[in-house]
């Protein structure tokens, strides 16, 4: 079933990871696609995954960070369309130091990609989504948006934050019939999550393979997830049938926090 035909949705992060998972996901339901990333190759790769199967596609060059380069690329899509119906916020980083070797520089720039980067393209979409009176906003945050680890202050603060700004930007929305909601993924096979592993194994004395492992064995479901089962709850959430749910911030994660 697609259930995404003649919607338009616009993905940040779409060059990797969850956000390309999720471009592909939309692609496959009908959905014309926004790829929206500052890696123009990568960017440009999901974008053709996305054409094979036969979705319109549109490549824009886009720092999250910027609030210029964010309405621009909003103004694109608006220009070519005329609507949005479905922001995916994927773009982030992880850097992963102890609290005392974590830089001003390195805590600002997580925060302004992860957290700042939502609330740029957030505060794009929302006027766009109000007019049209329907729209749905995915935010990417984390289980670190609602527990911590070791070497993890900036990212954990950053996701945090998308949470707080997910129920907020609900709440602005609901009169309008347009909906928000965080995805919170557990450990997910990502290159992100791989350089994550090396770095925090060897602050354990471990490969990155042996972190990968036991934070698997860590987790109910003894395995950690692939990107497709993140896109799958995000495109739950932009469909029909999630119309009465916003202002949630869903871990997907394995029964990791409940455990």
């Amino acid at each position: 079933m697609k259930r995404f035909v003649d919607q338009v949705a616009v993905i940040t992060g779409a060059a990797s990871g969850i956000g390309e998972a999720c471009a592909i996901r939309f692609a496959e339901e009908g959905a014309k696609i926004a790829c929206l990333d500052v890696t123009a190759a990568a960017n440009e790769a999901t974008a053709v995954s996305c054409r094979n199967l036969g979705a319109e596609t549109l490549t824009l060059h886009c720092d999250v960070t910027d609030e210029v380069s964010v309405k621009t690329a909003v103004a694109a899509v608006m220009g070519k369309w005329g609507r949005i119906d479905v922001l995916v916020a994927s773009a982030g980083i992880y850097t992963g130091s102890m609290l005392t070797e974590v830089s001003l520089p390195q805590w600002q720039r997580t925060i302004d990609i992860n957290l700042t980067g939502v609330f740029l393209t957030n505060q794009a979409v929302v006027p766009i989504m109000i007019e049209q009176r329907r729209g749905s906003i995915i935010n990417l945050s984390s289980m670190a948006g609602k527990t911590s680890w070791i070497a993890s202050a900036e990212y954990s603060a950053s996701k945090s934050g998308v949470i707080g700004l997910t129920r907020s930007v609900a709440m602005e929305l609901a009169p309008y019939g347009a909906t928000a909601n965080a995805v919170c993924p557990g450990n997910t096979l990502t290159n992100m999550v791989r350089g994550v592993a090396d770095k925090i194994g060897r602050l354990n004395d471990m490969t990155g393979e042996e972190w990968l492992q036991m934070r698997a064995n860590d987790c109910p479901m003894q395995r950690l997830a692939e990107p497709w089962e993140m896109a799958g709850v995000v495109a739950f959430l932009a469909s029909n049938d999630s119309r009465y749910l916003t202002g949630q911030a869903i871990e997907v994660d394995g029964g990791m926090i409940m455990s």
